[in-house]
């Protein structure tokens, strides 16, 4: 009886997926799916204004007993004077650790952890923020927290001690990989030696910053007229107004208008600029230019164009040559920025054997020049446009990063409509704009080609390779910078 009844159940499942089995395609590329749809929400809906004006962006999800509250605020690090170089990186590091109004950084850290609430804060190059999640039922109790935190932070003398020291320490790795020094000797060259972007924190800087310069420079930025609050969770309309109009719509208005983020006016010379760190056996190339905001008029083909060039991972034209064909490098890319408030850059990147460096940089040039020649196939534009359209919806997968998308995107000024046209006008470039877009505004012949790791070896080249450093254009000697001070080394 026992066998019998295995017997059944065995030829159940078997006819079960027979049937089965004649839905299912015999390759994977005879796969078919339903068309994606997905409608992206619209901004206008989910915003609506405090009576000071503040603007809100609120949307309700009740799944969960939770609220997340974000409060986004204009300026950065443009503002901080040069002699002061580092302030945001130390608020960032003592904000939320150094205690808020009457509360120490201990009996600030208990009461929220007695709530479960979490406080995050941090500050940028041109904008800042805070933000709260804790349950539906503390919201009010962690509001008036949150609240403290914003106007009054302590940074008190032992956590914003450990801060500046934490930033002392971290400062003293700046030379010990190649990353880091690239990183910093990029922006030099791209954006120009003065430009705020490159005024770094010293220890001396570091040293003349004072609590009081932290208070004084979070006061001034944290106003009503300066923030756009983003509210996700929990809550409904009538809720999130009655709350926020007793508490951040209480805040003072500007007591003077914020400077305009600086433009850069630096043009970079292009060259071969090359830094020495003797202890490496690869080198890091980076090779490109300052590029374009957003806006730009083929930035969607532009987009695709960087893409298809190196910026699609594994379907990439620089991974499939440099890396699957050559055996160069583990990784080789592109990336184009289109940033909303100062240009960005283009910049095609790899990290190769010293001896094989040059000749990387050979292909690359030679695949840029390929994309301006020729109109890039059918099945590199398919899976380009595929991988901006089908990943879309990934930008509003809850309503936190929705109404985040939103407030940040009306806080820099990114255009209301932009999300709505975003699919469409990918679905409009074609091959011939790709290779006109990138004919037009990609620029190899005045791009500038850093290399980072030992120059000599570098320079030597590979002896099955004729390439050499020397066929890019001149050789420009840039020194590795004390890591405390950031004046040049001697050799």
């Amino acid at each position: 009886m026992r066998k019998t009844l295995i017997a059944l159940i065995v030829l159940v499942g078997f006819a079960t997926g027979s049937a089965g089995a004649g839905d299912i395609a015999d390759r994977p590329e005879d796969l078919q799916f339903p068309e994606l749809t997905f409608d992206a929400p619209k901004a206008e809906s989910l915003r609506f204004e405090l009576s000071n004006g503040t603007p809100v962006f609120l949307k309700e999800d009740h799944q969960l007993p939770l609220v997340n509250l974000a409060v986004h605020f204009r300026g950065g690090r443009y503002l901080v004077p040069a002699d002061k170089a580092g302030l945001v990186e130390i608020i960032a590091r003592a904000w939320r650790s150094g205690g808020a109004g009457d509360r120490s950084a201990q009996e600030l850290d208990e009461e929220l952890d007695f709530l479960a609430a979490n406080v995050r804060t941090g500050i940028q190059d041109v904008s800042g923020s805070t933000n709260l999640n804790v349950l539906t039922k503390d919201l009010d109790t962690a509001m008036a927290l949150f609240m403290d935190l914003l106007t009054k932070p302590r940074f008190q003398e032992d956590r914003f001690t450990k801060a500046k020291d934490d930033l002392l320490q971290s400062m003293k790795r700046r030379n010990d990989d190649t990353a880091g020094i690239e990183a910093r000797e990029w922006d030099r060259l791209l954006f120009g030696e003065d430009y705020w972007m490159n005024q770094l924190a010293t220890k001396k800087t570091v040293g003349d910053i004072t609590a009081e310069d932290c208070k004084a420079f979070l006061n001034r930025l944290v106003r009503a007229d300066n923030i756009i609050i983003a509210l996700s969770g929990d809550i409904t309309r009538a809720d999130a107004k009655a709350l926020l109009e007793k508490s951040l719509g209480s805040l003072p208005m500007l007591v003077a208008e914020l400077p305009a983020i600086p433009q850069p006016d630096h043009t970079p010379e292009p060259g071969i600029y090359v830094v020495n760190k003797a202890d490496v056996n690869q080198g890091r190339v980076q090779i490109g230019h300052l590029a374009y905001r957003l806006g730009r008029p083929n930035e969607f083909a532009l987009r695709m164009g960087s893409d298809i060039l190196g910026g699609g991972g594994f379907t990439s034209r620089m991974m499939k040559t440099i890396r699957s064909d050559e055996g160069l490098a583990y990784g080789a890319y592109s990336d184009l920025s289109f940033p909303i408030t100062m240009p960005g850059t283009f910049s095609a990147a790899f990290q190769s054997k010293s001896s094989t460096c040059a000749y990387a940089a050979k292909i690359t040039f030679e695949l840029m020049r390929g994309m301006q020649a020729e109109a890039p196939s059918d099945d590199e534009v398919t899976t380009s446009r595929s991988s901006f359209v089908e990943t879309f919806p990934r930008r509003f997968e809850s309503a936190s990063r929705t109404v985040d998308l939103f407030a940040r995107g009306e806080l820099l000024g990114r255009p209301s409509g932009y999300w709505t046209t975003y699919r469409d006008t990918f679905a409009k470039v074609t091959a011939n704009d790709i290779r006109d877009a990138m004919k037009k505004d990609l620029h190899p012949e005045a791009m500038v080609m850093l290399v980072v790791g030992n120059i000599e070896e570098i320079m030597a080249g590979h002896p099955d390779h004729e390439a050499r450093l020397t066929d890019f254009g001149p050789i420009h000697t840039l020194p590795l910078r004390d890591p405390m001070t950031l004046e040049p080394l001697a050799e």
